[in-house]
């Protein structure tokens, strides 16, 4: 029997129209991500059913906790990839990182030591969750002198930007490519995210999506993603 009260269907996000993911801690044992190659490739697995790819792996490289450089990155990069053979999974793993701009970045910038890509010379830059660092604009326009296209990774879940919209409208127009999370999207975060991401949207300032994801419950939360009007927003300005 019908009921009224049956749940309406809902179309589900398709991510085999992205193939490529932007952001994610894959990389095992170097973050707060994946802790080990086989939990690297269950998510792996996860995210080739839905549709993905491709993968680059954006370790965290922040100051005072996660002292990713070189050598960890390249390190656990080949882990993980010797592992993907073993069990015959081809898809390409690029080992970028995710830069937060603090002190450390700072003297990377100074030194000019390489920084790690998402592609081309796109470098995925983040900032505190409490409030934006004073040197932020500064450490932009240093990128962009040698040649760095910054990426601005998940401008929603930094709700102090609600409450001064026009300070992020900034960085962007400053040369910042804007990457949102897919799961700000469906209110993981939080119902404040979810409304700030879709009034990003709403604002034209939204250019990548990345999943982001660290462990099973992200996994889990984009395999529930539903294709919302924001995201379809988003989707067809990529696809175009």
């Amino acid at each position: 029997m019908y009921s009224f009260f049956q749940k309406k269907y809902k179309e589900p996000f398709p991510f085999h129209l992205l193939k490529a993911d932007v952001h994610s801690h894959l990389l095992p044992g170097i973050d707060d991500g994946s802790p080990d190659v086989t939990t690297s490739i269950n998510l792996m697995k996860g995210m080739v059913e839905m549709g993905f790819e491709s993968f680059t792996a954006t370790p965290h490289v922040m100051e005072d906790i996660w002292k990713n450089d070189d050598q960890s990155i390249s390190a656990a990069h080949i882990l993980l990839t010797n592992a993907l053979k073993e069990v015959n999974m081809q898809y390409p793993v690029v080992a970028a990182a995710e830069y937060l701009v603090d002190g450390h970045l700072e003297q990377l910038l100074k030194n000019k030591i390489q920084l790690r890509t998402v592609r081309n010379n796109w470098v995925l830059i983040e900032v505190s969750f409490i409030q934006p660092p004073i040197q932020l604009h500064d450490v932009i326009f240093e990128m962009q002198l040698q040649g760095y296209q910054p990426v601005f990774a998940h401008p929603e879940r930094y709700l102090y930007y609600a409450q001064h919209f026009n300070e992020l409208v900034k960085v962007k127009d400053a040369g910042c490519i804007l990457q949102s999370n897919l799961l700000s999207f469906s209110g993981y975060y939080g119902n404040e995210v979810k409304n700030f991401a879709e009034k990003l949207v709403d604002h034209d300032l939204i250019r990548l999506l990345g999943t982001d994801l660290h462990h099973q419950r992200h996994l889990l939360g984009l395999n529930d993603l539903q294709n919302t009007k924001s995201l379809r927003k988003i989707m067809d300005k990529i696809e175009n």
